[in-house]
């Protein structure tokens, strides 16, 4: 089995848009250790953060942080360790256009 450490994805959302930052691609599983959640505005803001097992629509029981409160030019790290499987989808939400997301961690394949 191969393996990767590497940033799994990243993504500037419009706001107020579920955006997907990463898809754990066909015949591998992934391990996200980091996500880092940075404001580029001098306002605070929130964010969202879900994670949809196989593919599937992001819905309540999805989301893992919610509106998590992010003051103005602020970083939020937080080392995670989820799990995910094949087509397993990640996606964020920014209440504002200000947020960058990066997510760091090892692929399988």
């Amino acid at each position: 089995m191969a393996t990767a450490r590497k940033i799994l994805g990243q993504s500037s959302p419009s706001a107020t848009t579920l955006t997907t930052l990463y898809t754990v691609p066909a015949l591998t599983d992934a391990v996200a250790s980091t996500l880092i959640v940075c404001n580029r505005s001098t306002n605070a803001t929130s964010f969202r953060l879900a994670l949809g097992p196989a593919g599937a629509s992001i819905s309540n029981e999805h989301y893992i942080y919610y509106d998590v409160a992010i003051g103005g030019n602020d970083t939020f790290c937080a080392t995670i360790g989820i799990t995910l499987a094949t087509t397993d989808v990640v996606s964020v939400y920014a209440n504002d256009a200000t947020l960058s997301f990066t997510l760091c961690g090892q692929e399988n394949s």
